[in-house]
């Protein structure tokens, strides 16, 4: 197994549901990269690989949506999918760079939604953590074992 293979597997089994869609979408921002590069070199072998590569991820983001609990969002993003799947089709029949760009573009807009979703979850979770009782008692100035610390910053 290489580093880079090792790495990525690391980082997935640590990940929250959110981070994980983050990492597709940039899995498959990646992939369209190497989709652009692969037109402007006539490299249809590489081009036809990652396209059917980001239309796997694809298929398994759409696959995750729940309907019951994800309401509006996740039927726009299911139709989302359903758009981008024919774009990424469109792409391997006829291939332009501009495709590929407009795609990365939008793929940018919705993986910075879901950076957003995640950061105002954490900031939820550290609210909810602050607001629990802390273990670590505050210093009351009577401690026997409080060792004085002379700091000049």
């Amino acid at each position: 197994m290489n580093i880079r293979q090792s790495y990525r597997e690391a980082a997935v089994q640590g990940a929250s549901p959110v981070e994980l869609a983050i990492r597709l979408y940039e899995q498959m921002i990646e992939d369209l990269r190497q989709v652009s590069n692969a037109i402007e070199k006539g490299d249809i072998r590489l081009r036809t690989n990652r396209i059917r590569h980001a239309l796997l991820v694809l298929g398994y983001l759409q696959s995750a949506l729940d309907f019951e609990r994800g309401g509006k969002v996740a039927k726009d993003l299911d139709h989302f999918y359903d758009v981008l799947r024919g774009n990424l089709v469109q792409l391997q029949f006829h291939p332009s760079r501009r495709g590929a760009a407009q795609l990365i573009t939008d793929l940018v807009l919705i993986r910075e939604a879901w950076i957003e979703v995640d950061v105002t979850q954490k900031s939820a979770e550290k609210a909810a953590a602050g607001a629990k009782p802390s273990a670590v008692r505050p210093y009351s100035g009577d401690d026997s074992d409080h060792v004085p610390m002379n700091w000049q910053g």
